[in-house]
This record gives structure tokens, sequence and C-alpha cells, in this order.
């Protein structure tokens, strides 16, 4: 029987990545970075894509590569923190896979990504921006059945409870 997916979901600077690795580590399964895999296959980094295609053109990439993915098993997938914006990735990945939302205090995504320039979204005033773009997508957030606080928490902490519920899901 082929292995289930883990997909982590939640905003940016949540831990997706970091604990991706862990989670691949400690599993075996293959660690999937979406945004990493749409810049391969797009020849640009997400911010030109945004800068030269603009948002909805990146949101189409996104949606196809949920689909493609939904499809595989074995998978430790980190996707984007807008995954959430349409409900279809969500279903379609709930199909394959445990997916869990990763979560953090808009101060502790700060923290994170103070220094980080490789996110379109966060533009300009960066607090207002991660303050606003959270407030709009808390519910979507809020809907995934499993969610974790990362908030002070190290990759491995978080990882913990993925594991025990992957363990019990699979």
């Amino acid at each position: 029987m082929a292995k289930k997916n883990i997909i982590l979901v939640g905003f940016m600077g949540t831990g997706k990545t970091v604990t991706g690795r862990v989670l691949a580590e400690r599993t075996g399964l293959e660690l999937v970075d979406m945004d990493s895999l749409i810049e391969a296959r797009q020849g640009k980094t997400i911010p030109e894509i945004f800068a030269t295609d603009g948002e909805p053109a990146f949101r189409a990439m996104e949606r196809e590569l949920v689909q493609e993915l939904a499809q595989r098993d074995g998978l430790i997938i980190s996707t984007g923190g807008g995954i959430v914006l349409n409900p279809d990735n969500i279903a379609d990945f709930e199909k394959t896979g445990l997916v869990v939302c990763l979560k953090a205090s808009p101060e502790m995504v700060f923290q994170r990504l103070e220094k980080d320039a490789s996110r379109p979204l966060l533009a300009g005033d960066k607090k207002t921006q991660i303050a606003s773009i959270l407030e709009t997508r808390s519910p979507f957030y809020d809907a995934i059945a499993h969610g974790i606080d990362t908030d002070g928490l190290t990759a491995e902490e978080t990882a913990e409870p993925i594991l025990a519920l992957y363990a019990l899901e699979s």
C-alpha cells in the first residue's frame, strides 16, 4: 500500500519548509516544496512571476501543481501560503493526505521574515502587510482540521505532533 502524503499549509514564515525537511528526514518520504518547484519549472523566482505574469497567473500554476501532486503518494508537500485561497486545493490534498496547517502570530511571522526580501506580497510595510494578509486568510487557515501553533517551537518540535497524527491516520 502506498504511503499517504503529508501536506503542510499555512502563512509564510510559519515553518512549512523547515518542518517539511525534518518530516522528510524522519519518514524517508520525498519533500516537495511547491514554490521551489514552480520556480524551477518557470525558470524565474516567485517575485519575478508576480511582477511579470501577476498573482492570478501564479495561482493558476499553483492550482495545476496541486492537481499533479494530489495524484502522487509518499510525499511531504510544503505549499505556498496562499494555497488556501482556492478551496479546491485543500479538497484535492485531503483526498490523498494529511493536511496540517502551521500557524504563527503576526509578531513571530515578522520576526522570521523581517530580513527576507523574496516575498512579493510583503512589499512596503511588512508588519502592516503581514497583519492585513493574515486577517484575510485566517478563516481559511482555521478551517483546516489539524493546526499547530509554531510560535516558540523548533522544526523538530513542530514535526512531533504531525508524525503522531500521520501514524494514526496511516
